[in-house]
């Protein structure tokens, strides 16, 4: 089991910690580089990589002091210190505190760790990087009094603080293909993830919905591509899923100038946050073939959604691509996606066949595996590394190449394993796409529940993760996908809380975490936010869980035996067999592993263990249209004594109309009066073709 080293051991060894680069702009040595008193303290903020701490310390004191009382200390910090002892007395200042900077070895503190020194006399910070000074300038913001004193003076606290991160990567994620989003919006979520230490922006700027990025080789790509007829992307979807001339009337989109990105990343390197920029491959390519038809199979557009690996046109488009992104993103790791690629029509590809026996490829996995094996050979060939999606561990991960592990962290583990770098972002904690209160509250969303007790309470090292692979673990990630996420101020309110979270799970060591704790100093985390204009979820007045999840319900068969008259499938098994019987309620997410589901119909027959009487029979059932979670089409209720003979009791049909777009619950029951041992309930599968889910059978 892995565990962390406390301050004294990270002083005595010469390693990185955190896995992180050494900054190239300081020497090892021991010489220093000090600013003592208030009046130096501006002359050392007029350097450029200091400007943004004078801003951002006078208007988060400024913000602090106004709308908080009397808060002390580092118990108003986010994300929490690893190290925080109080001493005696006060610092008592009028305007700016006075700082004193001391720049010293990575020998000494950690690489974006700091020492942070109160006394009766100033501050004093201590960093081995600037990054380590700038999220000390942070902690410190956020520890100025919310109340002055009657001369108007501000106090802090004596103490000392040693800080420094769990994870070198602490990301968050933008996807800006389904909805465009202005540079602004960017730069003021940035702003936020730099109050929250975290450091890298992950931006997808390609998908089916939209390209978004200025590629001069290829100019289609943002004179036609990156617009569309419709304005939402559920419109878009439900309609043919063309594309449209950026002079068009009504045409909805946009895309990034390399002038705006360049400028972008330059502010994000002031807040020392790496843009990670993504180009999807080889599937979520339906834009591209779009404007480039013949790098698919087909040969035509809108045909297709997959770049042909068969082609080699295909990978003469993807170089000159991806040369054009590292011209403008300095980023260590080039986003490839690798994601949900349809590889089908691969198999019927002259070219793809072709390419499959020529370089010895069993199966179409291993052509992907090629496809990305050869990209991440030509990222590397320019000094940079590819990461990608789990999906690139199909048919044999490049070398190299680290994974983002989302489809739960089987394959982050997997690649780990390996000697592969791994991220961190399961959709069931990190997917901030999903509602964070009672759906019948929350904005539309494209389902699921993920509430910030939830996403909080997530450990990304976990026990069964061998000790000897836990450095290959570099961060986490949270993500907002916007297939339903339209407005800009609908996204803010999606990211925050639940993105700060995720940065105190990313910087701060687990055994310093406590989720009470944290409710409180985020509740103060967003009152800040919002008197910065920021649109955020309101915590005080959450609704929370489904009221019956919470309690549970007893019933007469309640642990009693249940017979699958068809097999449990592999995808949603809860808790197997005794799902429907555990007494177990589930929650408002069909992912909460109390909600069993089918791709068939649901026949299940239940043992009560003796003949006796039976009043009510009846199961509750969910439909959320988007990811395809249906209500049955009916429900046939059957009672039997002898478990051979049974009758049939009722049958329930449904009359929730197929495109209901809401989370939508319906209990399928019926009131009866027999004696009886055996219940049998059969669930007829929609005709959409859609899931089942069905949480328990109640039987009283």
């Amino acid at each position: 089991m892995h565990t962390d080293p406390s301050w004294d051991e990270y002083l005595a060894t010469d390693v990185d910690p955190t896995g992180g680069r050494l900054d190239p702009d300081y020497d090892s040595d021991e010489s220093v580089e000090e600013v003592e008193t208030s009046e130096n303290y501006n002359v050392m903020m007029n350097k450029p990589s200091h400007v943004i701490l004078a801003l951002i310390l006078v208007v988060l004191v400024c913000l602090i002091c106004s709308i908080t009382a009397k808060a002390q200390g580092p118990q108003v910090v986010i994300p929490v210190p690893a190290e925080y002892q109080l001493t005696d007395g006060q610092y008592v200042f009028h305007g700016e505190p006075a700082v004193q900077v001391k720049m010293v070895s990575q020998k000494k503190i950690p690489y974006e760790g700091y020492r942070l020194e109160v006394s009766r006399k100033g501050v004093v910070i201590t960093a081995s990087s600037k990054e380590g000074e700038f999220y000390a300038m942070q902690t410190l913001a956020q520890m100025v009094p919310g109340a002055s004193c009657e001369d108007g003076s501000n106090a802090l606290e004596c103490c000392v603080i040693n800080d420094y991160p769990r994870f070198p990567y602490r990301g968050l994620h933008v996807d800006v293909s389904r909805h465009f989003r202005s540079v602004e919006f960017l730069k003021k979520q940035m702003d936020a993830m730099a109050m929250f230490k975290m450091n890298r922006m992950h931006i997808h700027l390609t998908d089916a919905a939209g390209w978004r990025m200025q590629i001069d080789a290829y100019p289609r790509l943002t004179e036609f591509a990156a617009w569309r007829p419709q304005h939402t992307w559920k419109e878009w979807w439900a309609g043919d899923r063309h594309y449209c001339e950026a002079d068009e009337p009504g045409a909805y989109g946009g895309y990034y100038t390399k002038e705006q990105l360049r400028d972008l990343v330059q502010y994000a390197h002031e807040r020392h946050i790496e843009i990670i920029p993504e180009i999807e491959m080889p599937g979520h390519s339906e834009e591209v073939l779009a404007a480039y038809p013949e790098l698919s199979c087909a040969g035509k557009p809108y045909s297709q959604g997959e770049f042909c690996p068969g082609n080699e046109e295909t990978f003469r488009f993807l170089e000159t691509v991806l040369d054009e992104v590292m011209e403008v993103f300095p980023s260590e790791y080039i986003h490839i996606g690798g994601d949900e690629a349809n590889k089908t029509h691969w198999k019927t590809c002259p070219k793809c066949q072709q390419r499959m026996q020529e370089e010895g490829l069993a199966d179409v996995d291993e052509l992907q595996s090629y496809m990305i094996k050869r990209m991440a050979r030509y990222v590397e060939s320019k000094g940079r590394k590819v990461i990608g999606w789990d999906e690139i561990l199909d048919g044999g991960l490049a070398e190299g190449a680290a994974v983002m592990s989302w489809r739960g962290t089987e394959g982050g583990i997997k690649a780990m394993d390996m000697g592969h770098d791994v991220i961190m972002t399961p959709g069931r904690y990190c997917y901030l796409d999903h509602a964070q209160d009672a759906p019948f509250k929350e904005p539309e969303s494209i389902g699921g529940y993920l509430p910030l007790d939830s996403t909080y309470v997530y450990e990304p090292l976990e026990a069964s993760m061998p000790a000897d692979k836990a450095h290959h673990l570099k961060g986490v990630q949270a993500n907002l996908w916007s297939e339903y996420v339209v407005t800009d101020e609908h996204a803010e309110y999606m990211y925050w809380p639940r993105a700060i979270a995720l940065a105190e799970t990313g910087w701060s060591q687990p055994q310093k975490k406590d989720l009470k704790d944290f409710r409180g100093r985020v509740s103060m985390a967003l009152e800040m936010l919002r008197a910065k204009g920021y649109e955020t979820f309101d915590l005080a007045n959450e609704y929370g869980e489904r009221k019956l999840a919470q309690t549970g319900l007893d019933h007469k068969a309640k642990g009693c035996k249940v017979i699958y008259n068809k097999p449990i499938q592999e995808w949603y098994q809860a808790a197997g067999e005794v799902t429907f019987t555990d007494g177990v309620i589930g929650g408002w997410t069909y992912s909460d592993n109390r909600w069993q589901g089918f791709l068939s119909d649901i026949d299940v027959t239940i043992d009560l263990g003796e003949v006796q009487q039976v009043n009510y029979v009846g199961g509750t059932f969910m439909q959320l249209i988007g990811p395809g979670v249906f209500m049955p089409r009916k429900v046939d209720i059957l009672v039997s004594e002898d478990g051979e003979e049974f009758e049939l009791i009722t049958t329930v049909w449904n009359d929730v109309h197929v495109t209901a777009e809401e989370l939508l619950f319906k209990d399928f029951s019926t009131i009866c009066d027999k004696q009886v041992r055996y219940v049998r309930y059969h669930a007829y599968r929609s005709t959409m073709r859609g899931f089942l889910f069905l949480d328990e059978i109640v039987v009283n």
